[in-house]
């Protein structure tokens, strides 16, 4: 038994059923979505960037797309554009350093940040002490 179910009738479709059963009765595997291929992200040299784990393509360790410790770390404006272009789909965003509404949307992501940097806090007690160490810098930048 089979159940045809015919498309709708628009350009560029046939009027043949679209069978979601086959002749058997068993249900026919419906075809995987395209996933859209990510571009590479080349540096100036020309090679590859590639995070260790994640294998997410990442721009170039430059002015440009990364900030120094001394400045908070973390990602520019800049840098999180390219890496979004690299990778379509990601949600990266810059750090929340601005003024929030309370219980805003970014208000909550840095409320989850700094919950997270405190437990690193308590990880790395060294990094912790240290004013100038890449954390403490963040946790500043981000209104810790």
């Amino acid at each position: 038994m089979y159940r045809p179910y015919r498309r709708p009738k628009r350009k560029g479709y046939t009027r043949e059923p679209f069978l979601l059963f086959d002749k058997e009765g068993k249900p026919k595997p419906k075809p995987l979505p395209k996933i859209p291929e990510r571009k590479p992200f080349t540096g100036s040299d020309g090679e590859y960037r590639k995070m260790k784990r994640g294998g997410d393509v990442m721009p170039a360790r430059n002015k440009k797309n990364f900030r120094p410790t001394e400045k908070g770390a973390g990602m520019t404006k800049a840098g999180v554009a390219a890496y979004r272009r690299a990778n379509p789909g990601s949600k990266l965003k810059t750090a929340v350093t601005g003024k929030v509404k309370p219980g805003s949307a970014a208000a909550k992501r840095r409320k989850s940040f700094c919950a997270r940097s405190a437990g690193q806090m308590k990880k790395f007690p060294k990094a912790a002490k240290d004013p100038n160490s890449r954390l403490r810098q963040a946790r500043r930048r981000w209104k810790c």
